[in-house]
């Protein structure tokens, strides 16, 4: 449904839901959330709003989209997801806009340890985490204490297993037990390997052991799914500076701090819808604890919907006294520390500079994850694409791939297009724009690919040509960059050298390869065979099929393949 902000014509209902200020361009500026759609909607057009943003908002929308929904806390959610969507310039939202990462345990008769953005439907999982290279460390741990099998279903590597079908099951529990917080059994295990390590002055390999203790130790304490220790009382805290906001959460028992997660995020102005952000993300998956001390209100749909998932009553509250108020300004203060290091740490790097100033120009909230392709070949052999991905405004290099055209297609366009359709397939991420060596045709062509594959705006595409720099983006005129664009100029050049780089590598092999690799089904084996046989590569280029077939190994198909590669 849509309609022009106008306040005289808005026929809203009086329902819950979510609406949506959008643009003419069919740009999602601000996603909301409301009891009562038409109640909530009449308040942006007061003389006094209760937000600075708000007559800006009003003033670039051209009209108000609106769902309807069950109950608030489907509108919850669905504000949520469609926050994730559309990147709404209005509105809060978590840094980068990705998900975290889980720990998930499968429902397989054999169970599964796996870490992933996207556990599988029926899966027990813990998270999210914020620290991923610690969740993933704990995940090996746990693969290689207790012999657990991969997503690919594959044992540790030198895992001997069992016969025994209800060993494995125990080691599962055993598992659960450790990622529900009791996780005493493994870090003794890595202690008397540490000790072990430094009493036969094996120092780099027990450092790596305390190490490890100090993963499973930030693991265990960041998650709280099931956990005995988490569920009394988590405090909130937020801080921000600019448009960088920190949420962190204290997790405590009796007054005691267990641990604490942080989220770094996007803040638009408003304390209480960042924290709501915050809180949907932390709980989603989550068991939530009895009472939430918070720094603003959130909202009865939030408290709702927390109750909801705890089947009890969840209390939000802000404390203004005694030692839970006194709990809830440490959050603050922890988070103010949190966001100012993260504002020192980006501000101070010339290459987070390079990728802000990018942004700046092009109208986004950040440029912190960008990917460019570039494809080469030679009079059609060995063609090959790259792909780099820059990182706060540096080379990830660890990151790089490279690609051999599989299908028959020989232009530029088609090998592009072949190649980043594979690379969707790979992805848990989406970048905040994916760059093209090229003009105007290779957008529009990977673009028209893409809206089969992905959904519409699930990141920014743009093409960058060579001459003159020219940067061509959908709905904008073409745009020959200044230093402000340096990022994105650097990181196709860095595509160019690394597909170059590949494509001479492949070529030097080539030179190298016997001719007859080229004929399908013809390895190292029956190569051998037919040298052997014919006494030379002159015998086999004259044999007859019926000769041919006499080798060792080389059947009718396989003669008749290799007489019409030599006479075709």
């Amino acid at each position: 449904m849509e309609m022009p902000v106008d306040k005289p014509s808005l026929d809203l209902p009086r329902k819950p839901g979510v609406y949506l200020f959008t643009r003419e361009d069919e740009r999602v500026m601000y996603v909301g959330k409301a009891t009562d759609i038409k109640s909530r909607v009449s308040s942006y057009f007061s003389k006094n709003p209760d937000r600075e943003m708000i007559p800006r908002l009003v003033a670039e929308a051209d009209r108000v989209d609106f769902i309807v929904t069950k109950s608030p806390s489907e509108a919850l959610i669905l504000e949520r997801q469609l926050i994730r969507r559309h990147k709404p310039r209005y509105n809060s939202r978590m840094k980068d806009d990705k998900s975290f990462p889980y720990i998930a345990i499968t429902s397989h008769d054999l169970p599964r340890i796996l870490y992933s953005r996207h556990p599988p439907e029926g899966s027990k999982r813990w998270g999210p985490f914020t620290d991923a290279g610690a969740a993933k460390k704990v995940v090996e741990l746990l693969r290689r204490f207790f012999g657990i099998r991969d997503n690919r279903n594959n044992l540790p590597f030198g895992y001997i297993e069992s016969d025994d079908p209800d060993d494995y099951r125990r080691r599962v529990r055993a598992i659960v037990s450790i990622l529900d917080g009791d996780a005493g059994i493994l870090i003794k295990g890595l202690q008397d390997e540490m000790d072990e390590h430094s009493k036969n002055l094996r120092y780099e390999a027990a450092a790596r052991s305390r190490n490890m203790i100090a993963s499973v130790n930030g693991t265990i304490s960041e998650q709280a799914i099931h956990s005995r220790f988490y569920q009394d009382c988590d405090a909130i805290g937020f801080a921000s500076t600019g448009d960088s906001g920190m949420v962190t959460i204290l997790h405590a028992k009796d007054g005691v701090i267990e641990g604490q997660t942080e989220y770094p995020l996007i803040h638009r102005g408003d304390a209480s819808e960042s924290v709501s952000c915050v809180l949907v993300e932390h709980y989603s998956n989550r068991r939530p604890p009895k009472s939430i001390l918070v720094p603003s209100q959130v909202g009865e749909s939030v408290e709702s919907w927390l109750s909801d998932l705890r089947g009890s009553r969840v209390e939000v509250k802000i404390p203004k006294r005694g030692d839970l108020a006194k709990l809830r300004s440490m959050a603050d203060r922890n988070a103010e520390v949190l966001v100012r290091r993260s504002r020192r740490s980006s501000s101070g790097s010339l290459e987070q500079k390079a990728a802000d100033d990018a942004a700046k120009l092009l109208g986004l909230d950040s440029l912190n994850h960008l990917v460019c392709f570039d494809m080469a070949q030679l009079q059609g052999v060995e063609r090959v694409g790259a792909s780099v991905v820059f990182r706060n405004g540096r080379p990830s290099k660890k990151e790089y791939r490279t690609y051999r055209v599989k299908t028959g297609a020989n232009d530029d366009l088609r090998m592009m297009s072949e190649v980043v359709e594979r690379w969707l397939k790979h992805q848990e991420e989406w970048p905040d724009m994916l760059l093209l060596d090229g003009g105007e045709t290779h957008l529009s062509t990977i673009g028209e690919m893409l809206e089969r594959r992905i959904p519409r705006g699930s990141f920014l595409l743009a093409s960058l040509a060579k001459r003159e720099e020219t940067l061509h983006m959908d709905g904008m005129s073409p745009m020959v960059l200044d230093r402000r664009g340096r990022v994105l100029v650097h990181s196709r050049d860095e595509a160019h050298r690394f597909v170059n780089q590949y494509h001479r590598k492949r070529r030097s092999k080539g030179a190298l390869k016997d001719p007859l690799e080229d004929i399908e089904g013809l390895g190292a084996k029956k190569i051998q065979s037919l040298l052997r046989h014919f006494g030379g590569r002159s015998g086999i280029e004259h044999a007859s099929v019926e000769e041919l077939k006499r080798a060792p190994g080389i059947g009718g198909e396989m003669a008749k393949r290799i007489r019409g590669h030599f006479h075709h």
